[in-house]
């Protein structure tokens, strides 16, 4: 589910939150791989939290747009 941060961008919303659940549940497995021993590049854990990190930055920076847009 690796996408670029210019793509991410260009998402929705929705889009953004759907991204976010399945980046949570990639997060997960490679847990539980790691934790079993089957994880062979541990790095995956760093990039897939940073793109956790990445949405929910993005998906506040929308909310702040939307509710400034309102006033």
């Amino acid at each position: 589910m690796a996408r670029k941060t210019n793509e991410l961008t260009e998402l929705s919303l929705a889009g953004l939150v759907e991204e976010l659940g399945a980046s949570k549940q990639e997060a997960l497995n490679l847990r539980f791989r790691n934790a079993t021993g089957q994880l062979e590049n541990t790095a995956e854990i760093k990039r897939v939290r940073r793109q956790i990190a990445r949405l929910n930055t993005l998906i506040r920076q929308r909310e702040i747009a939307e509710a400034e847009a309102v006033k």
